[in-house]
């Protein structure tokens, strides 16, 4: 059997092709940071509050992509939850109830919010209603500021989005 070497080296371009081709887009390994598959559902991570700012580590919404926290507003709404995902490049701070069920926790699924609770669906961008029984409780956006790895919110903002979230429209 006589082997063509041409043809070795053709198949072994080839298959080298393949294996960038698959490292490079992040397909090979179960541990690429490349891209987030399906959706993610929120992790729980404590905030630290001082006096009205409220705080948060970059790095907990940006390793866990999907994350929520509550905060103690010490008026008579109590504790009111709040999201922070990330969107594309955009950490994306927004209040994280849905009124008519009462959940308090969300799916991010692409650039879609989906309620734990019902299953309403949610523009993650704008926060507006898709589809669902709860679609009319946009989900308020919520200010913030970035500094030395801190993503920092006034506590009236978070109080202000919780009651814009809750109010029907």
């Amino acid at each position: 059997m006589k082997i063509n070497l041409k043809n070795v080296r053709s198949i072994g371009i080839v298959l080298v092709l393949l294996l960038v081709a698959a490292f490079g887009l992040g397909c090979v390994g179960e541990d690429s940071k490349t891209a987030q598959a399906g959706p993610v559902k929120a992790t729980w991570i404590p905030a630290q509050v001082n006096e009205d700012t409220v705080s948060i580590p970059v790095s907990a919404v940006t390793d866990s992509t999907n994350v929520h926290f509550k905060v103690n507003t010490n008026t008579e709404l109590g504790k009111i939850a709040v999201m922070a995902f990330v969107l594309g490049v955009e950490i994306v701070i927004r209040s994280n109830v849905c009124p008519p069920c009462r959940s308090i926790g969300f799916t991010l699924d692409d650039a879609v919010l989906v309620c734990d609770s019902c299953g309403t669906t949610f523009d993650a961008t704008t926060g507006n209603g898709i589809q669902g029984a709860c679609v009319d409780y946009p989900k308020e956006n919520i200010p913030y500021t970035e500094s030395g790895g801190i993503l920092l919110m006034d506590i009236n903002d978070i109080i202000t989005a919780h009651q814009n979230t809750v109010i029907r429209g």
